[in-house]
């Protein structure tokens, strides 16, 4: 697997090389690896790869996955990766997720400061940068079709047993931070689940081989 020799923020690309997969236990490897098999599929029919994280509110889990799969997928120089996210409600993205993004080396811009703040989201200097912002899982800005729904939360699988459009559905869900939300743990607890979804990322899109 060629790894891209980038304009990636090097603060970034300092947080990428401390991960450690090795520390994903057998199990979780095991729920990791249909979405391991939906990029390979498609790296290896040469067909775009569009994956859209989905969680109740679309404020924390959904958006750290997003941005740390469109990272790591430019990491590792995966071609037509395009990751999108979603909600089964719209509320707004947490404003810890953007500081905890910022913390390991994103650069980040708010374009609409409202109820729903957009963000600006760049990890490299000559890439598009990623919009974040809450949706709905069926929003005019996510795919219609073509795409396969990760489900990071318990409620959203519960509550999403089919989702319109997808090719696959694959349940990826991790323990939500915000259970420690205004507490002196908070930007712990942020800063561990991120570095938990790039670490189980890191070992995808480590594995996925170019054609």
């Amino acid at each position: 697997m060629s790894i891209t020799k980038s304009t990636m923020f090097s603060e970034i690309e300092q947080v990428i090389k401390a991960l450690n997969p090795k520390t994903i236990s057998t199990e979780r490897k095991a729920i990791l690896q249909p979405l391991m098999d939906f990029i390979q599929s498609k790296v290896s029919s040469h067909q775009e790869i569009r994956i859209n994280f989905i969680c109740t509110h679309n404020s924390r889990r959904s958006h750290l996955s997003q941005v740390w799969a469109q990272t790591l997928a430019y990491h590792f120089n995966i071609k037509n990766v395009f990751c999108y996210s979603g909600g089964t409600e719209a509320t707004a993205l947490f404003p810890m997720v953007a500081e905890t993004l910022q913390n390991s080396g994103f650069q980040i811009k708010t374009i609409s400061k409202n109820e729903n703040p957009v963000y600006n989201i760049k990890y490299a200097d000559n890439q598009h940068p990623i919009i974040g912002f809450s949706k709905r899982l069926d929003d005019d800005f996510n795919p219609k079709s073509e795409f396969v729904a990760i489900m990071t939360c318990d409620s959203a699988n519960e509550a999403c047993p089919f989702v319109s459009g997808a090719e696959k559905r694959i349940p990826i869900t991790f323990e939500d931070p915000k259970v420690f939300d205004n507490t002196p743990q908070q930007a712990e607890k942020y800063k561990e689940r991120s570095l938990q979804i790039a670490t189980e990322l890191f070992y995808i899109f480590s594995q996925i081989k170019a054609y």
